[in-house]
């Protein structure tokens, strides 16, 4: 009898103690997950509509494959110079920088329909990618202590999933709404390109809650600029090994991850509001992944999660690619992204416990490089792939990578531990 009430009683202990973790978020971190609630939002309703908005003015998927390749090659190239600038004018003035920049480059891309306008657009949301990317990591360590950083990882990502959920689905009725306001067809450019617009707005919005985040003041000359270098030079197979599994990883989500919408309105022939629906729930899946990752990841060890989650995530990739069945393809979409996304936290602060703090701000940039280098790279070949051959080989090339990249997590770091170093939060 008291075994079965402690099994009862076992969930709403666990929900407790996530509730526990969540009130110990400390201010600056709180005004943070404000801006990615907006974030979140805005994204997911540009993430779905803009490729649309692309193919309705009369270009193609390898148009979208190169601007999804420049965004984030300017992303890979600009990442080290990010770390240096995001130590000199310090996490939030980085923070604010970048999302003023994601602002711009929205709204300039709904104005401005014209190729070279889409192209300078996303070199520009690259930068804000690029820098946002750089001082996330360090930004959440130095604003949380080592009873909720796992928490505080997951729950801003988890967030962002969730948020980005609800910019999905109503990203794929806004143009529909539009349309009927302006009483053009919702697949209309029109409709799409003023879809696109409002989410610019909210973007701006979105900086409000970084202005309230205190930054301590650190003089330039006690930033220690080459220290990063030191570090590398002190621990390059250290650094091979937390980048290399990232770097495949990249490669092959850039093959299939910026077409899944296209994917399901032509191997599937599913209507907007259909592929709306499907991402917003897709995103509520990764959000719900995300959500559940810190205490697995407390029970089973972050390197074990990683392992696991991302290794369980290929058979159903699997499935997705080569399934003829929608509704077949719509599932194993869902459970694939918790799986695979769930890590992706457990990743950052399990590399972060374990560098230098003066290094933090450039590892994070080579990160940043690492994952970005497929992005830049695999779209532009994913494009012309489907043009010419359809989807099947990229998803074998996604299938591939992904089996690979788990093995080598396995190898450098479950086989052999990598113990992290002792980090403090900084102060409110």
């Amino acid at each position: 009898m008291n075994q079965n009430n402690i099994n009862i009683f076992k969930p709403f202990r666990i929900l407790s103690e996530y509730g526990n973790h969540i009130r110990a978020f400390k201010p600056n971190a709180r005004y943070y997950l404000l801006n990615v609630i907006i974030t979140g939002a805005v994204m997911g309703v540009f993430r779905l509509i803009f490729n649309f908005y692309a193919l309705s003015l009369g270009y193609d998927e390898a148009l979208i494959g190169n601007l999804v390749t420049a965004s984030s090659f300017v992303a890979l190239i600009a990442a080290l110079p990010m770390g240096y600038l995001a130590d000199i004018i310090g996490r939030k003035g980085s923070l604010v920088l970048s999302s003023v920049l994601l602002g711009i480059s929205i709204l300039a891309m709904a104005i401005w329909q014209t190729e070279f306008s889409f192209y300078s657009m996303n070199v520009l949301s690259g930068l804000a990618q690029s820098l946002a990317g750089v001082t996330m990591s360090p930004f959440l360590m130095e604003n949380s202590d080592e009873k909720e950083r796992t928490y505080l990882f997951s729950f801003g990502q988890g967030l962002m999933m969730t948020m980005s959920s609800v910019g999905s689905w109503v990203g794929g009725y806004l143009p529909t709404w539009i349309g009927s306001v302006q009483n053009i067809s919702a697949t209309d450019s029109t409709a799409y390109g003023n879809t696109i617009l409002v989410s610019g707005i909210f973007a701006m919005i979105a900086i409000l809650p970084l202005i309230f985040i205190k930054s301590p003041k650190v003089a330039k000359s006690n930033r220690a600029i080459f220290a990063p270098l030191e570090y590398a030079k002190k621990q390059p197979a250290l650094l091979v090994k937390f980048i290399l599994p990232m770097l495949l990883t990249s490669i092959g989500a850039g093959l299939i991850m910026p077409f899944m919408n296209v994917f399901f309105r032509e191997v599937h022939k599913q209507p907007d509001p259909v592929i709306g629906t499907l991402f917003a729930w897709g995103s509520l899946a990764m959000a719900i992944g995300l959500l559940v990752a810190p205490p697995l990841a407390e029970r089973m060890g972050k390197i074990q999660l990683v392992v696991i989650s991302q290794a369980l995530s290929i058979p159903f990739l699997i499935l997705l690619g080569f399934s003829p069945i929608f509704w077949v393809g719509a599932a194993t979409f869902y459970i694939r992204l918790a799986l695979m996304n769930m890590s992706s936290p457990v990743y950052q602060t399990f590399v972060m416990e374990r560098v230098d703090p003066s290094a933090r701000a450039t590892i994070a940039s080579l990160t940043s490089m690492a994952w970005n280098f497929g992005w830049a790279f695999s779209p532009t070949i994913s494009g012309w792939l489907q043009v010419n051959y359809g989807f099947g080989p990229p998803f074998i090339g996604t299938i591939i990578l992904y089996t690979i990249s788990v093995i080598l997590y396995w190898a450098f770091f479950w086989r052999k531990k990598v113990e992290p170093i002792q980090v403090t939060a900084a102060a409110d």
